[in-house]
């Protein structure tokens, strides 16, 4: 069975500065509403500041099948229905595939009772070009390293450059993946997020 990364939500909305006593309720609603359903990972809700109107909330799921039957379910259109007089939606972003790998790690996001609820805004992803340099960098000496050794391979330089690439991509895609790609961003992490 393939491995499916797990899949994080942001949610920046605006609050009625006139009504944060109901949108603290609605927005732990949410929360709770969430956490009954299946691949359910952990959520969470913060306020940018105490006098500002916008609240991000948190929530992550196993994958996107999970994630999508909570989003499309009647329990949180409900929910977002009732919050509808006080709270708008400004932005949305999912964090999954690529652009994972270039997450801040992320803290607690879960309700705990003695604090309330506990949720580390997720900063946005660095410039794609920031992106490319640091693939790039991972993907070069690999590149390098994989066309140098397989040089000495009997008869691989006369395969067909169609099959040539296929093996290399085959090989060197989850080599950059689960080794090299983690690793590059790790060391570029006070750069990439710049």
């Amino acid at each position: 069975m393939a491995h499916a990364d797990p899949i994080t939500v942001a949610i920046e909305r605006q609050i009625d500065p006139t009504r944060t006593i109901e949108a603290t309720s609605w927005m732990q609603a949410g929360v709770d509403l969430a956490a009954g359903f299946d691949g359910f990972l952990g959520s969470g809700w913060v306020r940018a500041g105490a006098e500002s109107e916008l609240w991000y909330m948190l929530y992550r799921f196993t994958d996107i099948a999970t994630l999508e039957a909570w989003e499309q379910s009647s329990q949180r259109n409900w929910w977002l229905d009732s919050g509808r007089a006080f709270a708008k939606e400004v932005r949305t972003e999912r964090r999954t595939g690529i652009e994972g790998w270039f997450d801040a790690p992320l803290g607690a996001m879960l309700n705990d009772p003695a604090t309330g609820p506990i949720a580390q805004v997720i900063p946005p992803a660095p410039p794609r070009w920031k992106q490319a340099v640091s693939i790039w960098l991972g993907f070069f000496p690999v590149n390098l390293l994989f066309s140098w050794l397989f040089g000495f391979i009997p008869g691989f330089d006369v395969l067909p450059m169609p099959l040539r690439v296929l093996i290399s991509t085959l090989i060197l895609t989850p080599i950059m993946a689960y080794w090299v790609l983690p690793w590059v961003t790790r060391m570029l992490r006070p750069w990439l997020h710049k």
